[in-house]
């Protein structure tokens, strides 16, 4: 299948935001989706633009129960599956102490668990294809960790580390995998009633003022252009290359390059003390491959 040829797209959490966007390009482009959704309802509009390459799927992304179904839309009404999205997520902020075991098992279900689920799931008909493309939305925050979103970086950690050795595993049978790391977008994701946010414990009402006031505040005033970033997706999905990690907006490349660098200063503070961990007459091959 050419790359210039209509594709087949699964996208979680598609009623708004980046999974929205997403689905209005790949549709405007003439492309096929299966939206896997929370409320149905709420994809009535593009359903009724789009009735013949549009199928809408209730799933509630936390439930790795669901998954079949949505796979088994996908190959009943257009026969393939060219593209899966992981974009389903959600913020969850608090501390360490703050944030219940609950509320973490949530997050990890939500942002790796069922994303690892539908690629289990479409891994089948991607490899009989001899193509396809993962696309996992994760964040800045998968690659640093904020200081009162822990459980969330949690997560979207997972997911990275999970999909860099799926991209390693899968790449053989023509499949590739996409890391999308957004900063701050215009989507629904700092809203105050979509946020998780944990009961405030004393001990850090005052620490993580700025962090709990910040998100909220950003709400409506973040700089990316979630419509924008979804050309860049469609686009790369139905181009020769995709890279394995894209930062997107100008605050993730900033943050996450400044990240990478701090990481390299302490390694190589902290080099010689770590050789020192070695047996004296051990040679470390360089082509282990693991």
């Amino acid at each position: 299948m050419a790359a210039s040829d209509p594709f087949t797209w699964i996208i979680t959490g598609a009623t708004r935001g980046f999974g929205r966007a997403i689905a209005e390009v790949a549709l405007g482009r003439g492309d096929s989706i299966v939206a896997a959704v929370r409320r149905p309802a709420a994809m009535q509009d593009l359903v009724d633009r789009h009735p013949h390459s549009l199928e809408v799927v209730e799933f509630d992304a936390r439930d790795v129960g669901g998954v079949p179904r949505v796979v088994d839309a996908a190959a009943a009404r257009f026969g393939r599956v060219d593209v899966l999205v992981n974009n389903a997520g959600r913020g969850y902020v608090g501390a360490a102490e703050e944030v219940g075991e609950d509320q973490l098992r949530e997050s990890l279900a939500l942002h790796l668990f069922v994303p690892a689920a539908l690629v289990r799931a479409v891994m089948p008909t991607m490899r009989a294809q001899g193509a396809g493309t993962i696309v996992q939305m994760s964040s800045q925050g998968g690659r640093f960790a904020f200081p009162g979103v822990g459980a969330y970086c949690a997560g979207k950690f997972a997911l990275e580390g999970w999909s860099e050795a799926l991209a390693g595993e899968v790449a053989p049978f023509g499949i590739r995998v996409m890391l999308v790391e957004p900063s701050r977008f215009r989507t629904a994701f700092n809203r105050k009633d979509v946020l998780a946010i944990a009961d405030v414990d004393d001990t850090y009402r005052d620490a993580l003022a700025a962090v709990r006031a910040g998100l909220v505040g950003a709400d409506g005033a973040q700089e990316g252009d979630p419509e924008k970033a979804a050309a860049i997706i469609v686009k790369l999905a139905h181009g020769d290359e995709v890279p394995l990690r894209l930062p997107l907006g100008a605050e993730a490349v900033q943050r996450i390059g400044a990240s990478y660098r701090a990481g390299l200063t302490s390694l190589a503070q902290w080099a010689d003390v770590a050789r020192g961990s070695d047996f004296a007459e051990a040679v470390v091959p360089v082509d282990r491959p693991i």
